[in-house]
């Protein structure tokens, strides 16, 4: 069950051309887990990769709890983000103004628009990063990262408007043109094979492609039916976790791969490290067999 996530034939979305790994989806699915994982996978087979989070609750830390070579790990910290970005302006616009300018500007930048300004800019960044090194992006939970791709789409509609006037048509990449790239960025949904996750996860889809961005693939975690349990006392959940997983095949995913579930929480370098040799995402058809 195994053998599409060995290391001589891993799943599909861990290996080039695509540099850029997104994962998104509903909140305590395991996102943060899954992009370790995976992150940890590319490292030993011999890639660097920068591993982040959009997520302010700093799960990834938590998660992570060990130094890896070949891994840089670290986070959009919104405070953090804005204080640079205030930084950056005053530096630019602060030198030319007088005092009361200078207090004016600051005062300005004070607005609540800038905390999503600076972290659209440190989104960006990373997303440009994956031009020459494998990234893997953990996000926030569905609504921030709605959010994010707000101001990702304003960006771009601004940025197209301006290169129209200035005759830059074409000359111009923006970070929702290369979310939109799939030989560039993987979108990964994470769901847990119940209701509510699953019906978030398809209404998030549902928004990435109105702003024409096709996930790749959905990632059903915790899965029993994957892990093969035959208790008795299971037998209900596994029977609703199997309806879960003909609804997403039939009508949602194009692609679907299983994380089984652990009995053990995989927690620090270790743990996660086997995940990803033992139990990193595969695409066999779980079965009540």
């Amino acid at each position: 069950m195994m053998s599409e996530s060995s290391p001589a034939n891993p799943p599909r979305f861990l290996v080039q051309p695509t540099r850029f790994l997104f994962f998104t989806g509903k909140g305590g699915v395991g996102k943060t887990t899954i992009a370790a994982a995976i992150a940890l996978g590319l490292v030993a087979r011999g890639h660097g990769v920068h591993l982040s989070t959009t997520d302010p609750a700093a799960h990834l830390a938590m998660t992570m709890t060990g130094n890896v070579a070949g891994l840089h790990v670290d986070r959009i910290d919104p405070k953090a983000e804005t204080e640079r970005y205030i930084a950056k302006i005053m530096e630019q616009k602060g030198g030319t103004l007088d005092a009361q300018g200078q207090a004016l500007l600051r005062e300005d930048l004070a607005s609540p628009c800038t905390e999503e300004v600076a972290v659209f800019h440190a989104f960006s960044h990373i997303v440009a990063e994956a031009r020459s090194a494998f990234v893997v992006l953990d996000t926030a939970p569905t609504g921030h990262s709605l959010l994010l791709m707000d101001a990702t789409g304003a960006y771009h509609r601004q940025m197209t408007r301006q290169s129209t006037l200035h005759d830059l048509a074409g000359r111009i990449t923006t970070p929702l043109m290369r979310l939109q790239d799939p030989d560039y960025t993987h979108i990964l949904l994470v769901t847990l094979a119940e209701t509510t996750p699953v019906s978030q996860a398809s209404a998030l889809q549902d928004d990435l492609r109105r702003a024409q961005i096709e996930p790749f693939a959905w990632i059903i975690n915790k899965s029993l039916l994957a892990a093969g349990s035959s208790d008795p006392l299971l037998r209900q959940r596994l029977s609703g976790e199997l309806k879960q997983v003909d609804r997403i095949r039939g009508f949602m995913a194009k692609r679907l791969f299983f994380v089984p579930w652990q009995a053990t929480p995989p927690v620090g370098v270790p743990a996660l490290a086997q995940l990803a040799h033992d139990g990193a995402p595969h695409s066999n058809q779980p079965s009540e067999d």
